[in-house]
C-alpha cells in the first residue's frame, strides 16, 4: 500500500515540507491511538532479535538514524513502529536555523536523497524538555555537534555543553564530526583535533558516577589511511563504538541527470549509491578493530537484504533513514524478519 498509494502522493510535494506534514500526522495518529492499534503490524518481538551491545540490551538490531527526529519530537510515536532504538539530533548547544532552503532533495532514479540541512535544530535544551515528557522506554541515543558559528578551536565546549545537558536522558552518545553540511566540521576528523575532542568528552563522562557509551560517527569518504587513524584514535581515547557511515560528498555513478545533480549543488548523498561503500567501511573497521568492538552500520540500507549484509560485514546493529522514507513504516519489521531468516539459515 505504501509503495502504490502513499509514497506517490508524498513524493508530489517538496521533501522538507512533507517531512513536517508526516511528523504532524504521526503525532495525531499517536494521540488518537491509531499507532497502538497498528502496533502488531509494525513490531516484531522475538528474543532471537535481541542484541547486547555497549552494555545495553536492544530489543532488535534496527535503529532510526540521526537526522530524522532531530529535536526528539516523535520518540513515543516512532517507538510504536518497531525500532530497536532511536537516535535524536544532531543537537547543538544553541538553536540554529540551518542552511537556506531548499536543502533537501529526492533522487528517485537513484533511490537517494541529497541534504544540506546544516544541523537545523531548536537547541539541546528544547530537546531535553521533550525527553523529560516521553513515556516509552525505547533506547535513545543523543547525537551531538557544534554550532555553525563556533570556531573549530572552541568546538570542544559545544560538545561538552550538549553532553552535560543530555546525560540524564539518553542511553548513549554520538560525537558527530562527519556531516558535510557545517563548514569545516570534517576538519575535526583529522587525527589531533579528533583525539582532543574524544578525550575531552570521555573526561567529562568519567566525572559521572555511571559513564554512558560514547560513539564516533565517521564519513564514508575517508581513505584507508584515515580509517586506520580512526581505528588508532578509537582505541587510544577508549571510545566505546563507531557509527559507519554518514552521508557522502561523492556523486559518482548516479542515474539522475548530471545537470540536475549539478543544479542541486552541495550536500550529503544518502541511499542506494552509498550501500556498497558503507558496507566496505564496516568490513574494514571490523577487520582492524577486532571482534568485540561495537559497530553500528548505516548507509544505503534500502532492502532487508542490505541490512543483513551490513550485519554480516561486521555491524552489531544497523540504522535506517533514507530507506525508511522510500520503503515506509513496515520497513523495520521486514528487516527484522530478514535478520531472523538469515539466522535460521546459519
Amino acid at each position: 500500500m505504501y509503495h502504490f498509494f502513499i509514497r506517490p502522493v508524498l513524493f508530489l510535494f517538496p521533501p522538507e515540507f512533507i517531512h513536517h506534514v508526516t511528523f504532524r500526522l504521526l503525532k495525531v495518529a499517536g494521540k488518537i491511538g491509531l499507532l497502538s492499534m497498528w502496533r502488531k503490524q509494525f513490531q516484531l518481538v522475538d528474543k532471537r532479535l535481541e542484541r547486547t551491545v555497549l552494555g545495553i540490551t536492544f530489543p532488535n538490531p534496527v535503529g532510526l538514524a540521526a537526522g530524522f527526529d532531530k529535536d526528539a519530537r516523535l520518540i513515543d510515536e516512532l517507538a510504536e513502529l518497531g525500532f530497536g532504538f532511536i537516535e535524536i539530533g544532531t543537537l547543538t548547544p544553541k538553536p540554529q536555523p540551518g542552511n537556506d532552503k531548499p536543502r533537501l532533495f529526492r533522487l528517485p532514479q537513484d533511490q537517494a536523497l541529497i541534504n544540506r540541512m546544516g544541523f537545523n535544530n531548536e537547541g539541546v535544551e528544547a530537546a531535553v524538555v521533550r525527553l523529560k515528557r516521553r513515556t516509552s522506554s525505547v533506547i535513545v541515543g543523543g547525537n551531538i555537534g557544534k554550532n555553525k558559528v563556533t570556531p573549530n578551536e572552541q568546538a570542544v565546549d559545544d560538545y561538552r555543553l550538549c553532553f552535560q545537558a543530555l546525560y540524564p536522558y539518553v542511553d548513549y552518545f554520538v560525537v558527530n564530526v562527519s556531516s558535510p553540511n557545517t563548514p569545516n566540521l570534517r576538519a575535526l576528523q583529522e587525527k589531533e583535533p579528533l583525539k582532543q575532542l574524544l578525550n575531552a568528552v570521555q573526561a567529562l563522562n568519567a566525572e559521572h558516577p555511571q559513564r554512558k557509551p560514547v560513539l564516533l560517527k565517521i564519513a564514508p569518504d575517508l581513505t584507508e589511511g584515515q580509517l586506520l587513524d580512526v581505528v588508532e584514535i578509537l582505541r587510544e581515547t577508549k571510545t566505546d563504538g563507531v557509527i559507519a557511515t554518514n552521508t557522502t560528498i561523492a556523486r559518482a555513478g548516479l542515474h539522475t541527470a548530471a545537470e540536475r545533480v549539478t543544479k542541486i549543488g552541495s550536500g550529503g548523498l544518502s541511499g542506494r549509491p552509498l550501500t556498497q561503500r558503507a558496507t566496505e567501511v564496516i568490513a574494514f573497521l571490523r577487520k582492524n578493530l577486532g571482534s568485540g568492538f561495537p559497530i553500528i552500520g548505516v548507509g544505503g540500507i534500502m532492502t532487508p537484504q542490505d541490512a543483513v549484509e551490513k550485519l554480516q560485514a561486521g555491524a552489531d546493529l544497523v540504522q535506517i533513514y533514507t530507506g525508511f522514507i522510500y520503503e515506509g513504516p513496515g520497513f523495520v519489521r521486514r528487516i527484522n524478519e530478514a535478520v531472523l531468516e538469515a539466522a535460521n539459515r546459519h
